[in-house]
């Protein structure tokens, strides 16, 4: 194997395949797409660097949510099947390999459509002074939505209308809208107005987006819409019933359209639309507000019309307990005041009544019961009953009721017990309750005791900072005065407080206490897995760290290879621990762990030690790493470096596997190193019998004296030498496609495709070949005809394809024009023999030809090879012109056309100096030196 250093940093490239109806090139140093919304968009990133850079495809500024892939597949393809508007931008493609910068390109890609157009009427009317003059002016709109911009046209009847084609009539662009819209201003309308109008929306044809068009009928009855609501405006309903809401049309032309809507909103999903009818079944108390329709025919502005939906209910029925606010003091007491407060959310709300019993019985307000009611319109209501100068007699159950005024609906009723057991609330932390410590994952119950009567409803929160409680919330309604805290995680610990409300209790300052919660865990260690590499003999350390413990104090370590204990100890001040091996035996290789462990368990630090070479890196930038020198079998120059070499033991061989892709049969060898392998070494091993067109999967594996290493894969592919980068191209005419040469349309005749089998009987004597090339009668050739009608002097042009050049060196840089040997045969036989040139056409390049070989008279009735070094700077043709000489016994062929990488070799035998290099070459004659090098 050759070794020669290969570590390249990434360059990278876009190209473009899929729906694209545009490519411009490099336009204000910027590369636009432009594709058709419902295509496929397609970009792949081609990369070259070594090692093999990753690639990834980002949008835009590359935010989180525009983000494709975080991709390692080499030549990653952009995909995105039926594109749509918000999908253009600017795309990037970014190569990275740890090598100097990270390689960008860029695309922009530019998302064309083309909505249907909309036409929008408006009037005008306009009276003066004198009553006497009246005129009505009438603008029609016409609005598409497109990219690139709309060219808008009108139309009336079959007649297209433009600025000054017609008095009455005025095209004009608003000067705010930037070409979003155009106008037709219709001035003093006359009877003529009156007609069908086109508006045409055009983008013209790009993107093969055909035009759209809308017509509009302008009639004396042209109007904008009317509506009525067949409703009442509140509509009451109880929940459970149905509802129609009925909307109907009374004006406009054309007919309008009408929706519902609510609250701006869109409908509850069981609600059913039927034209202008909208009903909702067994309404909910959610299904309350305002509900809108809307009628539009895009003539003025469209006409709504609402009504209000209310759905009857109670709801939220809670009490409160007042003392005497005169005394300091928070209990109930003989001889003073007391009020009990009782509060519902009702709606409607004007209808919420509210009744007082006491001990069942009813009770009307007096100058010692006073009852009081809030405003309606004052949500939530709430009713008090004052008891003025408390008395023995008055202790015993009060009861709230509220109602709606016309029924329908369930009472709420709340029952309030008024004793001498009645009093505030007292809060504590029952013993050994806090702080409470737990393991984490488990279920804790944190608990506050409450005393007093009636128990009024527990607020627990975070008492230590401003954060939610674990349920998410900023506080947590509890009716036993216990938080439940399921699967308890480390971010729980700190404190918490409970507090009483007012809500069914006193109202009184709330009274509070706090509860302690701590959160054990394991160590936190790092790192979790490591994989170690190294050789025989050597030294080195493993390191293990805590991150985080709770407790962090008491922490204890373990050093184990495999379940041998190696060492023990105890955390002081540091964080972390060594454990050192001095020289690396054979029995070092293996498992390492050091466990460190506290009350709640232990955390571990692995470490896997072995000799295992990395793996091999494959070289993808090879230069002409295909060749082929027989018909049926190729040669690969395969071509690798090895990852970190100098890390484990010398590697003393490679194993190569080979398969065709698809078989299960392998072929394996080895291939010896001499000596140490450096860091970025490129290593070279050609492989040679492959079979065409068969791709093939390799696998290699370094080899130390620990054993086997890591192995990688990749596949290669036989890639005919064809467009669009050249390597080798080969042309024998034996397909009527002719290796897709064309005709030159500027010339004055052709070449015919033509074998010996099937020539004419009547063809012309003494000139011309009897076999193609090859010596077959039955194999094809071109050559030109020159019997009746042609004249002497007159010219055929073959073309070949167009071939992109590479300016490439094995290390991705730019380097000198590429030389390429352009070879073919020719029979030139017959007296009236006239000339045969070659010709260099290259692009921007003016469309000149640079000549590059010619020959002029008869050579004998013989094939004979041509061959010419060409050094092409942009993409290029080649061109073979004939040229007819005095009379019919001058047919020029040609066959078997190469076109092969690198300078010409073995020149033609008896090669005389015929040809001409590129102006400003002397004809030289042939020498032949080997280039190749390690090649079989």
């Amino acid at each position: 194997a050759l070794v020669t250093t290969g570590v390249a940093p990434p360059t990278v490239r876009i190209i473009h395949s899929g729906h694209a109806c545009n490519i411009e090139e490099e336009r204000y140093t910027e590369r636009v797409y432009t594709i058709r919304e419902g295509e496929t968009l397609e970009l792949a990133c081609l990369v070259s660097g070594h090692p093999r850079p990753q690639i990834r495809w980002t949008k835009t500024a590359g935010s989180a949510s525009d983000r494709f892939q975080d991709s390692s597949v080499f030549n990653e393809t952009l995909r995105i099947i039926r594109i749509q508007r918000h999908q253009g931008g600017r795309y990037y493609c970014k190569a990275e390999n740890g090598l100097g910068s990270p390689a960008i390109k860029s695309i922009r890609v530019d998302v064309y459509y083309l909505d249907d157009p909309i036409v929008t009427v408006h009037q005008s009317i306009g009276e003066a002074k004198e009553q006497f003059y009246y005129e009505r002016t009438v603008f029609l709109r016409c609005m598409a939505n497109s990219n690139p911009p709309v060219r808008y046209s009108w139309r009336r009847g079959k007649e297209f209308l433009s600025q000054g084609s017609d008095k009455g009539v005025e095209i004009y662009e608003p000067f705010f809208t930037q070409g979003e819209t155009k106008i037709l201003k219709l001035k003093n309308l006359r009877p003529q107005d009156y007609a069908n109008y086109s508006c045409i929306a055009s983008v013209r044809n790009v993107c093969g987006i055909p035009e759209k068009n809308v017509l509009f009928k302008l009639s004396n009855k042209t109007a904008s819409p009317t509506i009525k609501l067949l409703v009442e405006d509140p509509i009451v309903v109880n929940p459970g019933q149905s509802v129609t809401l009925v909307c109907v049309t009374s004006g406009g032309e054309p007919t309008p359209t009408l929706t519902w809507v609510r609250n701006t909103d869109e409908l509850s999903k069981k609600s059913r639309l039927n034209g202008g009818t909208l009903t909702l079944p067994s309404i909910s108390m959610e299904e309350a507000g305002v509900y809108s329709c809307v009628a539009s025919n895009n003539v003025g502005n469209p006409a709504k019309k609402s009504t209000a939906i209310v759905v009857r209910g109670l709801k939220k029925g809670r009490f409160w307990i007042t003392p005497d606010p005169y005394h300091n003091d928070d209990n109930i007491q003989i001889g003073r005041e007391v009020k009990i407060s009782c509060q519902v959310e009702a709606t409607p709300p004007e209808e919420l009544l509210f009744s007082w019993l006491k001990n069942g019985r009813p009770l009307r307000s007096s100058e010692r019961m006073v009852i009081t009611h809030t405003d309606p319109d004052v949500q939530p209501g709430t009713t008090n009953l004052d008891i003025i100068d408390l008395k023995f007699t008055d202790f015993g159950t009060y009861t709230c009721v509220a109602a709606l005024k016309n029924g329908g609906i369930p009472e709420v009723s709340i029952d309030v017990n008024i004793s001498s057991t009645t009093v505030p609330p007292e809060l504590t932390v029952p013993r050994g309750k806090s702080p409470m410590v737990v393991q984490e994952g488990d279920t804790v119950d944190l608990q506050c005791l409450v005393s007093g009567k009636p128990k009024p409803i527990i607020l627990w929160s975070r008492a230590d900072k401003e954060v939610p409680m674990p349920d998410g919330s900023l506080q947590t309604e509890s009716y036993d005065g216990v938080l439940r805290i399921v699967n308890v995680s480390r971010e729980m610990t700190g404190t918490y407080r409970c507090a009483t409300s007012q809500y069914n209790g006193f109202n009184v300052k709330p009274r509070e206490a706090l509860v302690e919660l701590t959160v054990q865990y394991p160590p936190v260690v790092e790192p979790v897995f490591t994989e170690i590499r190294q050789g025989l003999g050597r030294a080195f350390t493993l390191n293990c760290r805590v991150l985080r413990a709770h407790p962090s104090k008491v922490l204890k370590y373990e050093w184990k290879l495999g379940t041998r204990l190696l060492t023990m100890g105890q955390f002081d001040q540091r964080d972390e621990t060594d454990y050192h091996v001095r020289a690396l035996n054979r029995e070092g290789y293996g498992e390492y762990t050091c466990e460190v462990t506290n009350e709640a368990g232990a955390g571990a630090c692995r470490f896997l030690v072995t000799g295992r070479a990395y793996a091999p890196e494959f070289y993808y930038d090879t230069y002409s790493a295909l060749w082929q020198n027989r018909p049926r079998v190729y040669g690969f120059k395969l071509q690798w470096t090895q990852q970190n070499p100098l890390s484990v033991d010398r590697i003393v061989a490679y194993r190569l596997g080979m398969k065709q892709t698809g078989q299960s049969r392998w072929w394996e060898q080895e291939i010896p190193m001499e000596g140490a392998i450096a860091k970025g070494e490129l290593i070279t091993h050609n492989l040679t019998e492959l079979i065409k067109p068969e791709a093939y999967l390799v696998r290699l594996t370094p080899i130390t004296r620990f054993g086997e290493g890591d192995s990688t894969d990749r596949i290669i592919r036989y890639s005919a030498p064809v467009n669009p980068h050249l390597r080798e191209f080969q042309c024998s005419f034996e397909d009527e496609a002719v290796c897709m040469f064309t005709q030159d349309k500027t010339d004055d005749f052709d070449w015919t495709r033509h074998s010996a089998a099937t020539r004419d009987t009547k063809y012309t004597p003494n000139t011309g070949p009897s076999s193609d090339r090859a010596g077959s009668k039955q194999g094809f050739y071109m050559y030109i005809e020159t019997s009746r009608p042609r004249l002497e002097g007159e010219k055929a042009r073959l073309l070949t394809p167009t071939f992109n050049v590479a300016h490439k060196s094995p290390y991705g840089t730019v380097t000198a024009a590429p030389t390429y040997c352009f070879g073919f045969y020719y029979h030139m036989y017959g007296k009236h023999i006239g000339a045969l040139n070659a010709y260099l056409r290259q692009k921007g390049h003016s469309g000149s030809n640079s000549s590059l070989w010619n020959l002029v008279g008869n050579q004998g009735d013989r094939w004979k090879q041509a061959k010419v070094n060409i050094h092409p700077i942009a993409s290029f043709q080649l061109v073979l012109e004939g040229i007819r000489g005095p009379g019919i016994e001058g047919d020029i062929a040609i066959d078997d056309v190469t076109i092969e990488e690198g300078e010409c070799k073995d020149p033609p035998p008896n090669s005389k100096c015929f040809f001409l290099f590129i102006p400003g070459n002397s004809c030289q004659p042939w020498t032949y030196t080997s280039s190749r090098t390690n090649q079989p």
